[in-house]
């Protein structure tokens, strides 16, 4: 390893860099020096993170300290010569203040339900009953000698669903059924009963069937062992035993549900995060959806697609996310860096494969900054933008090979990111995803990467505000410092971003579209007829095209650049139609015009002696009260209105046809 203290001397600006080779020995007086004096010290060693945090405490030391990994991830690699660009940006990121996520508490008593086939279950719940207050359902129809001593309720039955999460589960139970007192050789249950519900803080799947709820192994609260393995059954009650007292997890999505564009009027619009989320843990709820803290696993799919930015990822925040990413590329460059590549991956997965190449293989290529959030799959469209803005040359995202999240909204995230990139000249495959457990693979695929464009020179700006507007701040800077800039990009089905096309001709200006737009993105004018449209609004959420009764919207992904931070453009206007009474204007001209052409002459109402009411239709709805008030004109107040026809007009028709058709032969 080769510490070049003079690039990250450039990278970090004005921080005080001191070198040192032994520090956590022969050189901790060096860092007592440092850390005597108040005020931030990031030391660049992880491994020894707890002496030296403790050497502080012990001796009341007044540095806040942080802490950087830089042999890993850098140092130990065949091109550690050439990695000081890279030590100075892993410095410089490690330095942004990372906030601590907001937290969700989970309650629980330790009422547990045990749900087995046969004895294992009432095993475990010998093994629960004195730290735990246990129920055991058993499914299936194996027989069960019953117990000497009732320690716990036993019962028989189906789990028909289970909702909830740890502290709060609610069973469905079909065929729920008690054991008789009686019972002799085998329990003997009693009448079943369909629908029962039951409440458990915990519940213990020993069914050895498929799971009770999708993601089961993100479920906090649900355990899941196969019956057939002893020690899979013990661990699974140990780990349910510790279930008990109260429990913070991090709310990971920050979710405003006036931002929602999911439904409107009962018209289905977006439903990005409904698809994507593993955990079930987001329901519609009305013109939005709503998000369950509770069994939210955090893996940020919903987030990354989310186009209004109603759910945003929390742990942490997308702005604190992207400033890590700007100190990281910007001290990069500024150390001599070139061609960096950014490597996202999460902290378990990501972080252990990194560590098994830098000590077993050929480590990092120096180009190559490892960036690690939560969970990858968290990862949106602003981060790749910023990246590129930014000065990057390529972006992978690092995941398991078999992983733990749905990485189907990663894959659209990689495939926008690559558009844009080769649709603005920085070259094709420069967004990808690295899916591997493999350390050797991840080293072949790095190797790969291709090295095209860069932003030159990259943009500076800061990142602030929501997810949308980041990420339209980040695509602006994306196409203001390309190599090679252009407008217009077309994007695949499903895109955030884009158009909505409208067939003038059909279109009646009923502005039905703009009450159903949850963005804005279509508006009306208060003084005209007119639909205007402003595209760098619209969320493609295509409630305007289901919501519109003509049906001529239809949507059309794309990127417009041009359309940042340029007024709405008039999609249609019209000429008025004035009130004849009182000159208020109250409709289109157009439209006035087609109902009256079609009632004039063609309905009792308005033809013959009653021709003159079609001037009220071309008052505005109060002069049209008025005038037919004054008028004492009560509709149904005339001749008599034409007898529906009936089936005995319709039979005795078809009869009168019938002999005239006979007679014609005849002659």
């Amino acid at each position: 390893m080769a510490p070049d203290s003079a690039a990250v001397s450039r990278g970090c600006g004005a921080r005080k860099v001191v070198g040192a080779r032994h520090l956590c020995r022969s050189e901790l007086d060096r860092f007592r020096a440092a850390a005597g004096e108040s005020g931030p010290l990031l030391v660049a060693c992880t491994q020894e993170a707890p002496l030296f945090a403790e050497i502080a405490g012990a001796e009341s030391l007044p540095a806040t300290l942080a802490f950087a990994n830089i042999r890993e991830t850098a140092g130990w690699s065949a091109e550690t010569n050439r990695s000081g660009p890279k030590m100075a940006a892993l410095i410089a990121a490690a330095a942004v203040d990372r906030p601590v996520p907001k937290a969700v508490t989970l309650e629980s008593e330790g009422v547990v339900l045990i749900y087995g086939r046969d004895a294992v279950a009432i095993e475990a719940g010998r093994r629960l009953a004195e730290r735990l207050d246990v129920s055991v359902v058993l499914t299936g129809s194996a027989p069960i000698e019953p117990p000497r001593l009732t320690e716990f309720p036993i019962r028989r039955g189906t789990v028909r669903a289970l909702k909830g999460v740890l502290g709060s589960f609610e069973v469905v139970l079909d065929g729920y059924a008690a054991p008789a007192p009686s019972s002799r050789g085998t329990l003997a249950f009693g009448p079943p009963r369909q629908g029962a519900v039951a409440k458990a803080d915990i519940v213990l799947d020993l069914s050895g069937g498929p799971a009770l709820v999708s993601a089961a192994d993100l479920r906090a609260g649900y355990l899941r062992a196969d019956p057939a393995s002893p020690a899979a059954v013990a661990e699974a009650c140990l780990k349910a035993g510790d279930l008990v007292g109260t429990f913070d997890k991090p709310r990971y999505i920050d979710f405003r549900d006036d931002l929602c564009a999911h439904s409107r009027s009962r018209k289905v619009g977006c439903r990005r995060c409904l698809d994507l989320c593993p955990t079930g843990a987001i329901s519609p709820a009305g013109d939005h959806v709503a998000i369950d803290a509770g069994i939210c696993a955090g893996c940020g799919s919903c987030a990354a697609a989310c186009p209004t930015g109603a759910a945003a990822y929390d742990a942490p925040a997308a702005d604190a996310t992207l400033t890590r990413l700007r100190a990281m590329l910007t001290a990069y460059r500024a150390a001599g860096g070139e061609w960096p590549v950014m490597l996202v991956h999460d902290g378990r997965h990501g972080a252990d494969l990194i560590d098994a190449l830098a000590r077993y293989g050929a480590g990092l290529p120096a180009n190559v900054l490892p960036f690690e959030i939560d969970e990858v799959t968290a990862a949106g469209p602003e981060l790749a933008a910023a990246a590129f803005a930014w000065g990057a040359s390529a972006i992978r995202f690092l995941t398991r090979a078999r992983p733990k999240h749905d990485t189907a909204g990663l894959a659209t995230t990689a495939e926008l990111a690559g558009t844009l990139a080769a649709g603005l000249g920085y070259g094709t495959g420069t967004a990808a995803i690295i899916a591997t457990d493999d350390p050797d693979q991840l080293a072949e695929a790095l190797a790969l990467t291709p090295r095209d464009r860069t932003a030159e020179p990259p943009s500076t700006f800061v990142p602030a505000g929501r997810k949308r507007d980041l990420m339209g701040l980040a695509m602006r800077e994306m196409h203001r410092v390309a190599p090679m800039p252009v407008d217009v990009i077309a994007l695949g089905a499903g895109a955030p971003l884009g158009r909505v096309a409208v067939d003038t001709e059909g279109c009646t200006l009923c502005l039905a579209c703009v009450s159903a737009c949850p963005t804005g993105a279509l508006k009306d004018n208060a003084e005209r007829p007119m639909l205007r449209f402003d595209e760098a609004a619209c969320v493609q959420c295509g409630l305007c095209a289901a919501t519109c009764p003509e049906k001529v919207i239809t949507l059309e992904p794309r990127v417009n650049f041009a359309a940042f931070g340029a007024p709405p453009v008039v999609v249609k206007e019209e000429e008025p139609f004035c009130c004849v009474e009182c000159g208020k204007p109250f409709g289109t001209r157009s439209s006035i015009d087609r109902v009256v052409a079609k009632l004039e002459g063609r309905h009792w109402m308005f033809s013959g002696a009653h021709a003159g009411r079609l001037a009220f239709l071309k008052m505005c709805e109060d002069c049209r009260v008025s005038a037919v008030t004054n008028a004492g004109i009560d509709p149904y107040a005339t001749t008599e209105r034409p007898r529906p026809r009936t089936t005995e007009d319709y039979l005795r028709d078809r009869e009168r046809e019938k002999r005239s058709g006979s007679g014609n032969d005849e002659a």
